[in-house]
């Protein structure tokens, strides 16, 4: 299991709080469209997920439906109206939108994070899930592109624990709690310096390295 001693923390007014006011926050001040998801209940001194699967493999961070497309909210005003018929669903970004995400394991994007930072590259937002993962947000589109660019860098798709997540997908926004583990945390948390979020192409080499020397 990776610690989680090496993710350099920011400081967030996001790390917890009411799930309606984060969905709102994240509607009005960076124009994401977001999804209300499932929660967690105790069960007889368990937390397990509100869709009553005891199996389920992403518990308190999965849509409520299917057809989740149809529920995503563009404004602060919707997110509100969504959140106050389920006032503890998660929240969760529908990625190819806005923005696209790579995810990497915990110690592979701390390696990318040090080495990116070493190289002056402009980063967007940067999540980490209580699960060990670490997620990159850069330009709509990236993810699409991303089997090139590892081959560009000496990695055959597949070959690597790094997986894009673009249109038709979705992630877990803070501070979505995910079972028992905690809760996902800002390491770069978005702010107006990084509005502008960074290509594929430049975070990609640095991600498959990281993610090469975790093998």
């Amino acid at each position: 299991m990776t610690s989680r001693v090496g993710i350099p923390q920011q400081g967030s007014a996001h790390r917890g709080g009411d799930p309606a006011e984060h969905a709102a926050h994240y509607a009005a001040e960076r124009h994401w469209e977001v999804l209300p998801g499932a929660w967690l209940e105790q069960h007889t001194g368990v937390l397990r997920c509100s869709c009553a699967d005891e199996h389920c493999d992403a518990p308190g961070a999965h849509p409520l439906t299917p057809v989740w497309e149809t529920q995503v909210a563009g404004s602060a005003t919707a997110a509100r109206a969504l959140w106050a018929a389920r006032p503890r669903a998660s929240v969760l970004l529908p990625t190819g939108r806005s923005f696209d995400v790579l995810e990497v394991p915990e110690h592979a994007g701390c390696l990318a994070l040090a080495r990116m930072e070493r190289m002056g590259i402009s980063l967007g937002p940067v999540s980490a899930t209580p699960t060990g993962r670490m997620m990159f947000f850069v330009l709509a589109g990236s993810a699409a592109r991303t089997p090139v660019l590892l081959r560009r860098s000496g990695w055959a798709a597949g070959r690597l624990d790094l997986t894009a997540h673009g249109e038709g997908g979705y992630i877990p926004a803070p501070p979505t709690r995910m079972g028992p583990r905690g809760l996902v945390q800002w390491v770069r948390r978005p702010t107006v310096a990084n509005r502008w979020l960074p290509d594929a192409e430049e975070l990609v080499p640095p991600l498959a390295y990281g993610c090469g020397q975790s093998r």
